[in-house]
């Protein structure tokens, strides 16, 4: 009967990972197009979700912390999908300049969290032996679930507007907290969950606190998770700013229909995520992270050449397959390759924040620059902008390898690693 328990929360876990996919982002690519129908500019609306995106940087190490330290985890990702739900629907009460820079800015803060927080339930609830497995099928329900919301926003915008997105996003913020309900406590090891190993607990019973978290100045001495943050910042800023970019481009080039081609960008770019996140989670035990970092860093520049020089509309196929590629293999990737730098230390989530602040200010700085570049120069030249960011990241990658021996071997095969959890 325990084990069939610990299966509900794990199918709760996935339905929770399934609900957030709509949840987290906020109204994400919708949220530039909207505003664009509002006479937004495109370098006006790249400066509003840098001002987010600044929020998510200052708040992700400080959230990180927080995850490591309280066992309200549950209440907390509650709290937290209650706030986001809230600061969408303000936007669209009032797409002034004042309430939509409060909007992204209390997006930003609280999104923050969501990471860290999947993280750790993952880790409670299966350990570091069955975490490649386990992030695998987060992110594969993550952009099922992207993938159902980004339909239903077509439907909903084509009957109602753009505006009737907020629909679906109530809707699954509902589901996520029913989600969070359904992972039971007492199946979650709390000293797992921020990444200490039985071997290393210190007296005090089975789930005992250990060892506190480490300073963050600490980490920010650890060379090769700093290697793993720089790879992340880069590849985020050339990554963050190309969808929004791709959905106002065909608007104002090709007279689309604003709502319904946004959500066709999400679901090409959804379902190659599903299929590469899966086959990222097969292939970390077997061969380790490295090859499919490597595939995600060269998918991003390929994408930001077909976008530049292909001004068509339907440039979305193969633009948002490439998409599918490098963002399916990230997710997996980076919580699993953090957990590795940090096994053991008892501040991963930490870790991944420190790593998230990193990979935040490439995103939040991404739509500045490619909106600067859109209206300076045209959105080709801005999709060709965004291409250079991930050859700088291949080159942190490549470096790191051949000096960090920490970060070789945790992109290396990992003994002992399950291939389902």
């Amino acid at each position: 009967m325990e084990d069939v328990a610990r299966q509900r929360s794990l199918a709760a876990l996935s339905l929770l990972c399934f609900a957030l996919a709509d949840v987290r982002d906020g109204l994400g690519p919708f949220f530039g197009v909207y505003l664009q129908s509002h006479g937004w500019t495109p370098d006006a609306i790249g400066y509003v979700m840098t001002l987010g995106g600044l929020m998510g940087v200052a708040a992700a190490s400080p959230m990180g912390a927080l995850v490591d330290a309280t066992r309200n985890k549950r209440p907390l990702l509650a709290v937290v999908v209650l706030g986001i739900v809230l600061a969408a629907v303000a936007v669209f009460l009032s797409p002034l300049p004042l309430v939509a820079g409060a909007s992204q800015i209390t997006q930003g803060l609280l999104a923050a969290a969501v990471a860290p927080l999947i993280s750790a339930l993952s880790l409670g609830l299966v350990g570091q032996a069955g975490l490649p497995a386990r992030l695998g099928r987060n992110e594969a329900w993550n952009h099922v679930g992207n993938t159902a919301s980004g339909m239903l926003g077509a439907a909903v915008g084509w009957l109602y507007g753009i505006g009737g997105v907020l629909l679906v996003m109530a809707g699954m913020g509902l589901l996520s907290l029913l989600a969070v309900r359904g992972i039971r406590p007492q199946h979650i090891d709390y000293a797992a969950a921020r990444g200490l190993e039985r071997n290393i607990l210190a007296k005090g019973g089975e789930h005992g606190a250990g060892p506190a978290p480490s300073r963050l100045s600490l980490l920010f001495g650890d060379k090769a998770l700093l290697c793993t943050g720089g790879i992340m910042l880069f590849f985020h800023l050339g990554n963050a700013a190309m969808l929004p970019l791709l959905g106002q481009s065909a608007v104002a080039h090709f007279g689309v229909d604003a709502a319904v081609y946004t959500a066709c960008t999400v679901l090409v770019a959804q379902g190659t995520m599903i299929l590469t996140a899966l086959w990222a989670a097969w292939l970390a035990p077997r061969r380790g992270y490295g090859p499919a970092l490597l595939c995600a860093l060269i998918a991003l520049p390929i994408r930001g050449l077909i976008a530049g020089f292909w001004q068509s509309p339907w440039n979305i196929v193969p633009v948002q397959i490439l998409d599918g590629v490098g963002a399916g293999i990230m997710g997996v990737v980076t919580p699993g390759l953090v957990a590795l730098l940090l096994r053991g230390s008892g501040h991963i989530n930490l870790g991944l924040g420190m790593v998230m602040t990193l990979q935040g200010v490439g995103a939040a700085f991404s739509a500045t620059w490619g909106g600067v570049v859109a209206s300076e120069y045209g959105y080709g030249m801005a999709f060709l902008a965004l291409a250079v960011a991930p050859c700088i990241a291949l080159g942190l990658m490549l470096a790191g390898l051949h000096r960090l021996p920490r970060l070789r071997e945790a992109l290396s095969p990992q003994p002992g690693s399950r291939t389902l959890a």
